[in-house]
């Protein structure tokens, strides 16, 4: 226990700096007592360590409601709200979102884009009905690394994804390739994206209606339209993506480790009743 620690050893060091070191306030502290520590005080500095264990296993990216669930996951019985007010009494928080700036989508001229098939419905009663694809930049001290991704509205999985120093056509084309081996989906699969070039492209519609794919495309100015790949990007840029990379391969190195090993497997998705992509399917007999 860390307040044990600190009682212990606060001759020899300050408080104030093993609270810091070991990630605990002053004030909690001091309020814990153990002479005179009742059942329920016992229970929530327990309930704390779990919370923090919860905490430190998200890379500090869960708050209240996603350690609720993990807890609750795990068959402990505690409230939501009790899990928020210890959270708040230690000081546990997670990081701050940064704001997304839409980029404007730079179309070819001269091409007529796919309707609006899509409209803003982003459920799916199925695997492999309905993907969004998007593509945003990914700032490194060796210049900007582009990075595609496909997602399946069923589950939110990364279905597909890939990196490249160009933003060209073939980097959506090679997302789209990983998606297709991977999941092998039959004719009546619906694509949505932008009108960006990339994907207004001969060679990417060749790809998709090769494959049998339904196109659809956002109106213009409407970043709304393809909500879901924009919300994992801004997901992506707040939990890994919040610094500058030094190199082009540790940004690739940290970027699939998110997305194979954190994101699809392990993240909890409010969306799916805080389950992982990967769990979510599985539950679904996928």
């Amino acid at each position: 226990m860390r307040y044990e620690f600190i009682r212990e050893h606060q001759r020899e060091f300050s408080v104030q700096r093993m609270c810091r070191v070991l990630d605990v306030t002053r004030s909690g502290y001091y309020a814990w007592q153990p002479e005179k520590t009742g059942p329920r005080a016992q229970e929530n500095q327990a309930l704390v360590e779990h919370i923090r264990k919860e905490y430190t296993t998200s890379r500090q990216t869960y708050g209240s409601p996603r350690i609720w669930a993990a807890l609750q996951g795990q068959g402990m019985i505690c409230g939501r709200h009790r899990v928020a007010r210890l959270m708040h009494r230690e000081g546990i928080s997670p990081k701050k979102r940064r704001r997304w700036h839409p980029v404007t989508t730079q179309r070819q001229l001269g091409v007529i884009p796919a309707p609006n098939n899509l409209n803003q419905d982003f459920s799916a009663a199925l695997p492999n009905t309905k993907w969004v694809s998007d593509f945003t930049y990914i700032d490194t001290a060796e210049g900007w690394l582009y990075l595609a991704v496909v997602l399946d509205l069923f589950s939110r999985k990364v279905v597909g994804w890939a990196m490249a120093e160009q933003m060209d056509t073939a980097l959506v084309e090679n997302a789209l390739r990983m998606a297709l081996y991977a999941r092998q989906p039959d004719v009546s699969l619906l694509h949505h994206s932008d009108q960006g070039s990339q994907y207004t492209s001969a060679a990417y519609q060749s790809q998709l209606a090769e494959a049998k794919i339904q196109a659809s495309m956002s109106r213009v100015g409407n970043c709304y339209d393809n909500a879901v790949a924009e919300s994992f990007f801004g997901t992506l840029k707040s939990e890994c993506v919040t610094t500058q990379f030094a190199t082009h391969a540790l940004a690739r190195t940290m970027i699939f480790e998110y997305i194979e090993v954190w994101y699809n497997r392990k993240r909890l998705h409010s969306t799916l009743g805080y389950l992982s992509p990967t769990e979510f399917e599985r539950q679904h007999g996928h």
